[in-house]
């Protein structure tokens, strides 16, 4: 594994959001859930292309908070623009689980 710097850490903008809304998005390649965020007053909502499907259901994201990497460029997925990556880790069978604080924390609370 390559070595990063603390000032190349620190480029990185990864803040808790909370979902507002989440749909079904059928026209991805591979299954996935659009997302909604609010990064609160700073950084304000952004949209998400999550493949979180395999533990999540649109239903029960809404409320939710979640840690993103907001400070990549929007990218095209199909008909949906997507403007940061929500963060999780990959368990035992290879499917994503949301990365979020244990704790309620302000909206746009900055990662150290």
């Amino acid at each position: 594994m390559a070595e990063i710097t603390y000032d190349d850490f620190a480029r990185i903008d990864i803040r808790v959001g909370r979902v507002i809304r989440a749909e079904p998005f059928p026209e991805a390649r591979k299954p996935a859930i659009k997302l909604w965020i609010d990064f609160g007053p700073e950084v304000g909502e952004k949209k998400s292309s999550a493949q979180i499907t395999v533990h999540y259901a649109p239903d029960d994201l809404p409320g939710r908070m979640v840690m993103a990497v907001t400070n990549f460029p929007p990218r095209q997925i199909g008909p949906f623009v997507s403007e940061c990556l929500v963060l999780g880790v990959m368990d035992d069978s290879g499917a994503v689980v949301l990365g979020a604080p244990d704790r309620e924390v302000p909206l746009g609370a900055r990662l150290h």
